[in-house]
């Protein structure tokens, strides 16, 4: 890949590509994504907290229909619809992200400063992962998952719907609805990630955060191809360019908070890796 940038490069420097009409292949989306990967993976040293410091988007979306295809392309329904009453990640990853949220849950007021925080679960199943005093500092709690069994048995929200986001990604609520919006370790698996972060924008109240959890784990046949292709530090790029494509969200950042880091090259070695992208509604 360097070699094949240095060559590009020096067409466009001395003007032959342009003397013959070929497209500049450094305007593409698709390579202008393939140089951030290159990027990270030659940076030994960064961290989560580092990718999306001063990331550079390219251009314009830059991911193919391809790149959101999956290995298993059969109906969600008939892969969800056996309840799995368990954990998909370490539980130290678990005990992880329910930290993160009673340290940040507090932090979002609702729409007044005397209104509790209201949240939404989006890909959820019988736990939300929330702190067992989360009533105590939010209002409605919402979860939206695929199996109905899984979700009559989380009792850490007040009611849920159910919903294939990658058949119809318009979430059933008015806008402006709330405050929070989670997705734990569940979005290598949408099909439609653009519309469906168009949808959380929609849906959060001016101010309103949106967090998702990414892990290390996955059901690869119902992962993305992109996914599968790439590293940890490189799916912490990819959805904050989710956030980023929208023109709906301030900037996103990431921060590590599974326990023990871990990591060689951009790939976490620990087994309770867990970080999370967020980013704010720009409204």
């Amino acid at each position: 890949m360097m070699v094949l940038l240095s060559r590009v490069s020096l067409l466009y420097t001395f003007g032959f590509a342009s003397s013959f009409n070929i497209p500049n292949p450094l305007t593409n989306p698709r390579f202008q994504l393939s140089t951030q990967f290159v990027a990270l993976k030659a940076k030994g040293t960064i961290g989560v907290e580092d990718v999306l410091k001063s990331p550079k988007w390219p251009d314009e979306w830059p991911f193919s229909e391809a790149d959101l295809r999956r290995q298993d392309e059969s109906d969600d329904g008939i892969f969800y619809s056996m309840p799995r009453f368990c954990y998909h990640v370490d539980e130290k990853a678990v005990a992880a992200l329910t930290e993160y949220y009673a340290a940040e849950f507090p932090k979002l007021s609702g729409s007044s400063k005397n209104e509790k925080p209201s949240v939404l679960d989006l890909c959820a199943s019988h736990v939300s992962h929330f702190p067992t005093d989360v009533a105590d500092y939010t209002g409605k709690r919402v979860a939206l998952g695929m199996n109905e069994e899984e979700l009559k048995e989380n009792n850490q929200v007040d009611e849920f719907v159910v919903q294939d986001l990658n058949t119809n990604p318009v979430l059933p609520f008015p806008d402006n609805s709330f405050d929070i919006v989670t997705n734990a370790v569940s979005i290598d698996y949408l099909t439609k990630p653009l519309e469906i972060c168009k949808e959380v924008a929609r849906v959060l109240k001016p101010g309103g955060t949106a967090m998702f959890a990414l892990s290390n784990r996955c059901f690869p046949t119902k992962a993305i191809g992109l996914w599968l292709q790439t590293n940890d530090l490189e799916h912490v790029f990819i959805v904050g360019s989710y956030f980023h494509y929208t023109g709906m969200f301030q900037p996103p950042s990431a921060v590590e908070v599974g326990p023990n880091p871990s990591w060689v090259g951009g790939q976490s070695q620990n087994i309770a890796y867990l970080s999370v992208v967020r980013a704010t509604v720009d409204k």
